[in-house]
């Protein structure tokens, strides 16, 4: 249950003594403490010990209020507590709170506020590392057919997604993956026209597609509709509605399935997936890439993620290396995602399409003409600042045939043997 509680122990008590042993008394000006405070008392038990102090609890219509005197010591403690579920009441637990201790006029006071109900979200990156991100409330948990979903209010992030365990994506920097993962190859693209995101069922990428005036159309293939409806129900902030425009297609539906069997051919596909485990982990593989090759129009790009070069540098190398067997042209990118709380690594993949070819300049001159709007982090020097890579990640996502021993080398296109 979301409340506060405060906790107190009064010393040096410098108010006149008796009102330490007075327990009737204290009770009706405790009483009149909790209504000036605007909580409500339901009522009200105090007992007096003979000869010394009193114990005193008030039953609160927001939770209770405790007190207990030590009149040979000068001191009491104190104990009050508001439950935040409906309302919060945190405010008129502080004023009640200081209201009792300015009547007693301790010497010393050693305070404690404690959040009760808040909830810690677990991040891990790794057998060994992770973070956490303070909850408020949880918002709901539902189990679908294919994962576990859970919403979470939290002071930071505002609203934040999490499937099977893991951060998705939250209302109020949701735009540093998603504008990473669609910009750098759909602004490097001419003119595109069609984009496909499988997966992506929060609409963060089918909004960044769509800020491109070219894109006549966008196709979410998302495989469970749960994620489309929570998504519509408390993730606006992340979507802006973009599920009503008419210029993108629905398909609920495996995406390895749709990929196979389209006959269409897209300017970019996007992979807005889970980390490579369970029942996404197909859609990471070489074949799945083949095939995404295959449903490329001339000149278009594959993106997506490959995870944390610090925390998972198997899985960046793995992945680059079945990239580099496919496309001729990959080029692995990085940047910091707070709500992965990670140095993030993507990849975008093609044959013609090099997006690291282009400057600054000529890259904010396509923003100016294309009139991206609301870019929050994508801009002509962020193009070219997530492609510079340190060594270490260069390392990690050179094919073995093309990495050279003399540090700080300039790489070219990647290109895969037999393109």
């Amino acid at each position: 249950m979301n409340g506060l509680h405060l906790i107190g122990d009064l010393s040096g008590c410098r108010c006149d003594p008796r009102l330490l042993t007075d327990g009737k008394g204290f009770e009706a000006k405790c009483l009149e403490f909790v209504r000036a405070a605007g909580l409500t008392p339901m009522s009200a038990s105090f007992h007096q010990f003979e000869g010394s102090g009193y114990t005193g609890t008030v039953v609160l219509a927001e939770s209770h209020l405790a007190i207990h005197t030590w009149p040979e010591r000068s001191g009491l403690t104190l104990d009050v507590y508001v439950c935040n579920y409906s309302a919060d009441n945190s405010a008129k637990a502080r004023a009640l709170f200081d209201a009792i201790v300015a009547h007693f006029q301790p010497g010393e006071v050693a305070r404690h506020e404690i959040e009760r109900g808040e909830h810690l979200i677990m991040e891990p990156l790794n057998d060994s590392t992770g973070f956490y991100i303070k909850a408020s409330r949880k918002l709901g948990e539902w189990q679908t057919k294919f994962q576990r979903m859970e919403i979470y209010d939290t002071p930071h992030y505002g609203r934040i997604f999490r499937l099977d365990g893991y951060n998705m994506t939250s209302e109020r920097e949701e735009f540093v993956y998603h504008e990473n993962l669609i910009h750098p190859a759909l602004t490097a693209h001419a003119a595109p026209k069609r984009v496909l995101v499988i997966g992506g069922g929060d609409g963060g990428s089918a909004e960044e597609a769509l800020k491109h005036p070219s894109v006549e159309q966008v196709t979410m293939c998302e495989i469970d509709e749960d994620v489309i409806r929570v998504a519509k129900e408390h993730f606006f902030a992340v979507h802006r509605g973009v599920f009503d425009s008419p210029r993108l297609r629905l398909v609920i539906g495996d995406g390895m399935k749709f990929v196979r069997e389209t006959q269409e051919r897209f300017d970019l596909i996007a992979l807005d997936l889970n980390d490579p485990m369970g029942p996404a982990e197909a859609l990471y593989s070489t074949e799945f890439f083949q095939r995404c090759r295959h449903a490329l129009a001339p000149g278009g790009a594959l993106v997506l993620h490959i995870g944390a070069p610090v925390a998972r540098p198997d899985r960046v190398a793995d992945l680059a290396q079945r990239l580099n067997s496919v496309f001729r042209i990959v080029r692995p990118y990085t940047m910091y995602i707070p709500l992965y709380g990670a140095q993030w690594a993507m990849a975008v993949c093609s044959d013609k399409l090099d997006p690291k070819a282009f400057t600054a300049d000529e890259i904010d001159r396509r923003i100016e003409a294309r009139k991206l709007q609301d870019l929050r982090f994508y801009n002509g020097e962020t193009h070219e600042g997530v492609f510079a890579l340190p060594n270490f990640i260069r390392d990690l996502v050179t094919p073995p045939r093309l990495k050279q021993p003399v540090r700080g080398r300039r790489l070219g296109v990647v290109r895969a043997a037999g393109k």
